[in-house]
């Protein structure tokens, strides 16, 4: 009989690196939407938007620094998915692994259409044709050893990182009027309307748009499982990400309204690219169609890998076909890859086909539930946290001013769901997202759930 384990690395051998974890869950968070999205929701809201971006950064902290604690008190679980399900029971789980998912899978299709129509100008094939390629392409860097995937994860973000840092030092040196005319910093903020200029409840509603530009840090927790040191690299990764993210983006928007008068930019123009030309960067344009190039790849390869190993988790506890648990001598789940990016690629053509009804649904479903499954980590650390501190192990939990800190999110999230369906921009995104989440559930009722022991 031929050995064949030579031919095949080792999971750790063929795993993702501490520097790949690091960058994954920086750079994973920093897409399209800041470079391109962050302009309609400046538009918006004006100045009061930095708000809006704190809000969500504070949001992200502390979901992070849960996520941390849980997976320091009780490591090797899995993804937050496992920690929601050892909290609240199986039917939560499958809910939340599901909504996660579907909000991914979601991301896939959307980022592959994004991708196509920038290379449209550069590459004459028709958006559909190019949508395919991008997913193929990636499907198969997914297909090979995790470490590949964090390779090119890697460069990817560090493009977009590096050029964040280049944007603010530059954005820096121009209101200082180390070159160019100068900039009247008050009049660009606050001559348009003052810092509310479209009121309170516009900084409330852009919040779910704002969060859908910042999540993805939760990434590191499921890559984190293929690392030769998954609780250090968690623990880690959770005690700074969203802390150095949301100074990434505030910095980098609060420069482009020092730089630029608010009510210039444009929604679905890039406020960088305006921000580049006032200044006189030259190739402005050319050089964020590069950078906004690989913030889409960055994006679509992390949709794939992630939507793969959720995929896989959730067959591994009965919630989707077991076959999907199947891995390659490269310990990649090819067979999850394969149906995730399927599903991605039906959503980038419901985007060609249908955009207004199909696929303006599906965006609608997938708006708010990224919110739903904050709340759960939330609920779920609150959960935790309680039965240790009963069994006398809560050393690992420092989150201050528990639990009125947890509460206090929920109520914001809270909040964020009323301003939604009071704005009728958001009203449809709002209850869809909503229903969404019971749809998941209820179907989570009618499935057969085994015990947690049975899981285990």
């Amino acid at each position: 009989m031929v050995d064949q384990d030579h031919t095949a690395p080792t999971p750790q051998a063929a795993g993702l690196r501490n520097r790949h974890i690091a960058m994954i869950a920086l750079g994973g968070i920093i897409g399209a939407g800041l470079f391109v999205g962050s302009g309609a929701a400046i538009a918006a809201t004006g100045p009061a938007v930095l708000l809006a971006f704190l809000a969500v950064g504070i949001l992200v902290i502390l979901v992070m620094r849960m996520l941390g604690e849980m997976v320091t008190a009780d490591p090797g679980r899995g993804s937050f998915v496992e920690y929601i399900r050892a909290a609240h029971g199986n039917r939560t789980g499958f809910t939340a692994g599901w909504l996660y998912w579907f909000f991914w899978v979601v991301v896939l299709g959307s980022e592959a259409i994004a991708g196509a129509i920038l290379l449209r100008d550069w590459i004459g094939l028709p958006v559909w044709v190019l949508a395919i390629a991008l997913i193929v392409v990636l499907k198969l860097v997914n297909f090979a050893a995790p470490r590949v995937f964090g390779e090119c994860e890697f460069w990817l973000s560090m493009i977009k990182v590096v050029s964040i840092i280049a944007f603010i030092a530059v954005s820096v040196l121009y209101a200082a009027h180390v070159f160019g005319p100068g900039v009247p910093v008050r009049q660009n903020v606050l001559g348009h309307g003052g810092f509310f200029p479209h009121g309170v409840v516009a900084v409330l509603s852009i919040i779910p748009t704002i969060l859908f530009t910042m999540m993805g840090s939760e990434i590191a927790t499921v890559a984190a499982a293929e690392s030769p040191e998954p609780g250090k690299n968690v623990a880690r990764v959770t005690r700074s990400i969203g802390t150095r993210v949301t100074l990434f983006y505030l910095a980098s928007v609060a420069m482009i309204l020092v730089d630029v008068p608010w009510p210039s930019i444009v929604p679905g123009h890039s406020p960088f690219v305006t921000a580049m030309d006032v200044m006189g960067v030259p190739g402005a344009g050319l050089l964020m169609r590069i950078v906004v190039l690989s913030a889409v790849l960055s994006c679509l390869n992390s949709s794939m890998y992630i939507t793969s190993r959720v995929l896989t988790e959730l067959a591994a506890k009965g919630d989707a076909p077991a076959i999907l648990i199947r891995k390659s001598t490269m310990h990649t789940p090819r067979l999850a890859i394969t149906v995730s990016s399927v599903v991605g690629t039906l959503v980038a053509f419901s985007s060609i086909l249908a955009p207004d009804t199909i696929f303006a649904f599906l965006l609608s479903c997938s708006g708010g539930v990224i919110l739903v499954v904050y709340c759960l980590i939330v609920s779920a650390y609150v959960q935790t946290r309680y039965r240790a501190q009963k069994a006398g192990q809560a050393e690992n939990f420092s989150l201050l001013l528990f639990p009125y800190c947890n509460y206090g999110t929920l109520l914001a999230v809270a909040c964020v769901f009323v301003a939604m369906l009071a704005n009728p921009a958001e009203r449809m995104t709002a209850i869809a997202s909503l229903g969404t989440a019971v749809f998941f559930f209820l179907l989570a009722s009618l499935k057969k759930m085994p015990s947690l022991e049975e899981v285990r």
